[in-house]
């Protein structure tokens, strides 16, 4: 398991070298960085995500994101009402829920002018990256980790997620 402190170090250490990517591997948990244009992109394998939300969480007291907890919930209860109205599919248990391993803002593409990663009725591999979470100025890649078919995005471009909460609904492959 990754300490925050290892982490923090890491992540400082792959940011001042001239690496392009860096995978690390310890005790079952692997933690994977990626320079993409002058931002450090971490990738966490489905062993390691709990660590990386403790990661998180800690230094969240910041007043950025109290201003936007404040201001979210409003937003979230107006958009709670319509999702919840239409995501019938959230209880059938054919459909396998991508959940955020982490808390953060939700981005259905890589930029505001890029096409979103995944669209309803996509086929994705369990590599295939379906959207980012950002957390701390670190853009999350997350993966399928599914073979199937995309029915439903669960959550809004620039929404706050929480640890665990259902991001799309996959239909498996046979």
């Amino acid at each position: 398991m990754f300490k925050v402190q290892e982490l923090r170090e890491i992540i400082k250490l792959v940011d001042s070298s001239s690496l392009d990517e860096f995978t690390y591997e310890v005790d079952g948990a692997k933690l994977k960085l990626k320079k993409n244009k002058g931002v450090v992109t971490e990738v966490i394998a489905p062993q390691a995500p709990a660590v990386v939300q403790q990661a998180q969480a800690a230094p969240q007291p910041k007043e950025e994101p109290k201003a936007e907890a404040k201001m979210e919930p409003k937003k979230e209860e107006e958009k709670a009402s319509a999702p919840a109205a239409k995501s019938s599919n959230l209880d059938d248990p054919t459909l396998v829920k991508i959940t955020s391993p982490m808390v953060g803002t939700f981005y259905r593409a890589p930029s505001p002018d890029s096409p979103p990663y995944v669209q309803v009725g996509d086929k994705v591999e369990p590599d295939t990256v379906v959207c980012i979470v950002e957390a701390m100025k670190l853009f999350n890649e997350i993966e399928a980790e599914i073979k199937g078919e995309i029915v439903e995005i669960l959550a809004e471009n620039e929404q706050l997620v929480e640890f665990g909460q259902p991001l799309f609904l996959v239909k498996p492959a046979k």
